[in-house]
């Protein structure tokens, strides 16, 4: 059975206490920063005669000044939520794949996969963590405190106002405050409430080994994956898209949600090998990280698909309403852009294709955490240019998403770390466990 060190635990408790006091800082210095200084800004992003939008919210409404400096005092002020959103969906969202991994592994009967069942369910018990996260930041949004989501502003669909935006009205049926909270609570209630009642039935098979208790947590298993294929769509459409509501994807979905899914492999990863090279999980062999490999980079090679096919359309296309998108990033995120193919496309690809590579512990590790950090950035990208536009470059945009990212990954490893110790490790109930134990990779 596994004990959470000491070490860890207080390192994932100095985590979230750094986490707090930089992101407190980083807030407090957003909001003790004047007008004048945010005009300054703005002029000087605008020195180099560039005035094209870099997020929908800019092509409707007044385009003079002022209304320039209101838009620019808005998107500054955005980046302490902003950070916290981008770490709370991608801890979310990773924490739902792993349940989906998991989920997927007892409904095609997958035998080698059984003994790292119990790192799966621990990386799914943050849900709730991150769900309650996402709620507060919902409840921020749709009170106004925050302004994450243009289309929340009543004006905007209000044909008497100046600033009515005839795109947003079309889509006023399904982007309106009451269904953006009751969805929002069904995702993560829904996620919460299968995450507990899949460790819930585990358990009980490892209690029963009744092959009749086995069935029903096999149903439960495949009711999660008809439940997460649905809303690990909708909550992309939710969360993110529609930080830009004039323009859309086909590809989107995939594209957040297989980002997530590679990130979870790789958590997987390292914490089984944590707990093989601490002692705890001998039963983990290089089979297992090698099989763990090829979902990794697999994923990794699905979600560089979903990334070109989604880029080669618009920029063949140029249509200007669509490009705009890109427009933002390239302009003012570049950096972001491009570091991702380095990160979770080229690295994968040059060290990851060889077999005997996937068998090699530190290899696989430090390329888990190369692309865990890749596909934060990922949804990093996804949100930043929609809230918080050109001005992330300044001390409070590294202080805000510095110490958001400490104090969530902090939680996490304090969240997760303490769920893998209340059970065993070893599922000796599951009645492929054998399998698992002795299992090889044939080539």
């Amino acid at each position: 059975m596994y004990s959470f060190s000491p070490k860890l635990r207080l390192y994932s408790i100095i985590f979230i206490v750094l986490g707090l006091v930089l992101f407190g800082a980083g807030y407090f210095m957003n909001h003790g920063t004047d007008d004048a200084q945010i005009e300054h800004m703005m002029e000087a992003v605008h020195a180099g005669g560039n005035h094209m939008p870099s997020n929908s919210s800019e092509m409707v409404g007044p385009q003079d000044h002022a209304a320039h400096l209101e838009h620019a005092k808005m998107q500054f002020k955005n980046q302490p939520l902003a950070a916290i959103h981008t770490v709370s969906v991608f801890l979310f969202a990773l924490s739902c794949c792993a349940l989906f991994f998991y989920a997927i592994q007892t409904a095609s009967h997958a035998g080698w996969s059984i003994i790292i069942l119990r790192v799966m369910e621990a990386v799914a018990s943050f849900i709730p963590w991150a769900g309650a996260i996402v709620i507060i930041v919902m409840l921020l949004n749709v009170t106004h405190i925050g302004h994450l989501f243009h289309w929340m502003d009543p004006e905007l669909t209000d044909p008497k106002s100046v600033h009515f935006d005839a795109i947003l009205y079309e889509k006023k049926t399904f982007l309106n405050i009451p269904f953006y909270i009751f969805r929002t609570l069904f995702y993560v209630l829904g996620a919460s409430f299968f995450s507990w009642k899949l460790r819930a039935q585990s358990k009980k098979v490892d209690e029963t080994k009744d092959r009749k208790v086995y069935a029903n947590f096999y149903s439960w298993n495949v009711g999660y994956i008809a439940f997460f294929g649905f809303c690990s769509a909708a909550w992309a459409w939710d969360w993110l898209m529609s930080i830009d509501p004039h323009w859309y994807s086909t590809m989107y979905i995939w594209y957040a949600m297989v980002s997530t899914l590679a990130t979870s492999i790789a958590v997987i990863m390292l914490i089984s090998v944590y707990l093989k090279k601490s002692g705890f999980l001998p039963q983990f062999n290089d089979n297992h990280l090698h099989d763990l490999g090829v979902f990794l980079f697999a994923s990794t090679m699905l979600w560089t698909y979903t990334w070109f096919a989604q880029f080669m359309l618009y920029w063949y296309a140029n249509i200007p309403e669509e490009v705009n998108y890109f427009y933002g990033r390239f302009e003012y995120y570049g950096w972001a852009f491009w570091s991702i193919l380095l990160l979770n496309f080229a690295l994968p690809l040059s060290v990851m294709v060889s077999s005997s590579i996937k068998r090699n512990y530190k290899v696989m590790t430090t390329m888990a955490i190369i692309i865990i950090c890749g596909h934060w950035l990922v949804y990093y990208n996804m949100v930043m240019p929609g809230t918080v536009g050109p001005y992330w470059e300044n001390i409070t945009g590294l202080l805000t998403n510095l110490g958001a990212v400490l104090f969530g990954l902090g939680l996490f490893i304090f969240a997760v770390m303490t769920t893998l110790s209340k059970r065993k490790l070893l599922p000796e109930g599951n009645p492929f466990i054998h399998e698992s134990k002795i299992y090889e990779y044939p080539f």
